[in-house]
């Protein structure tokens, strides 16, 4: 934007400077005339983004809705890992407890368990479950966490106060990110203590892409074209009002000079 603006407005600048130069006239009309259809064809390419801008815009409460109903999703990502996790390794708590109190029906049950005869059961059990924690919880998994959160409550910041670049950003980064991060706690899961049966985690979470309301370009607003007229009348407003400079000896015939001295020129 801040291209095709300086672009606009040097070609602007550029018109205002042939119109009082005191140069040749006809170089300085052909140049004008050059610099004039650049002006306009600049205008034209520049009104289309200026127009989707405010096309997107219109849709802002829309947009915001569905990019903090995702951000929200995802932040609930963790809390759902944990839960699953947290519940699994009280269903295998549990299940080492059933064999352990049932070991005399069924010994072979509880062999299979591989339990050191050393120590006491409970304690067994308590080691189990400490172990399955580390994989299901590792000691980075905080870090990642806290990381990741951090990063999403940035996005809703810019979401909820529209700073369209940075929204652009996070709809076609937040799509990946989420993935990444589901990816990374189905790894997690896939670890299985002996004699443990449990399903890998698979989040809920229901993305909405609203990418297709930034590219889409669609016939430009009204308002957006006088506004972007009002614009580009302004830039040409100091080459409207400047006075031509009629130095040149060959403008006197065709400006008409009767009654003007020389020396007034």
């Amino acid at each position: 934007a801040s291209v095709i603006t300086l672009t606009v407005g040097g070609l602007a600048f550029g018109l205002r400077l042939l119109k009082r130069s005191g140069g040749s006239f006809i170089t300085c009309i052909i140049l004008e005339f050059v610099l004039c259809v650049l002006f306009l064809l600049s205008a034209y390419a520049a009104t289309l983004p200026f127009s989707h801008y405010f096309s997107v815009y219109v849709q802002k409460a829309e947009i915001q809705e569905v990019i903090l109903s995702n951000i929200n999703q995802a932040e609930g990502l963790y809390t759902e890992y944990e839960a699953y996790y947290k519940k699994r390794e009280k269903r295998y708590e549990d299940h080492l407890k059933s064999v352990v109190k049932a070991k005399g029906v069924s010994p072979s049950c509880y062999n299979s368990l591989g339990f050191n005869s050393a120590i006491q059961d409970d304690i067994n059990i308590k080691q189990r479950i400490e172990i399955l924690d580390a994989q299901l919880n590792p000691p980075n998994y905080k870090i990642i966490k806290e990381e990741n959160l951090t990063w999403l409550y940035a996005s809703k910041e810019y979401v909820v106060n529209w700073s369209p670049l940075r929204i652009i950003e996070v709809v076609n980064t937040l799509e990946s990110e989420i993935s990444s991060w589901e990816a990374q706690l189905i790894e997690l899961s896939e670890w299985s203590a002996p004699n443990e049966s449990a399903e890998d985690y698979y989040s809920n979470l229901v993305d909405t892409d609203v990418s297709n309301n930034f590219s889409e370009l669609k016939s430009p607003k009204p308002l957006s074209l006088v506004l972007a007229i009002g614009f580009y009348v302004i830039m040409l407003l100091s080459y409207f009002v400047s006075k031509r400079d009629f130095k040149y000896s060959g403008l006197k015939v065709m400006f008409g000079t009767v009654g003007v001295k020389d020396n007034e020129l």
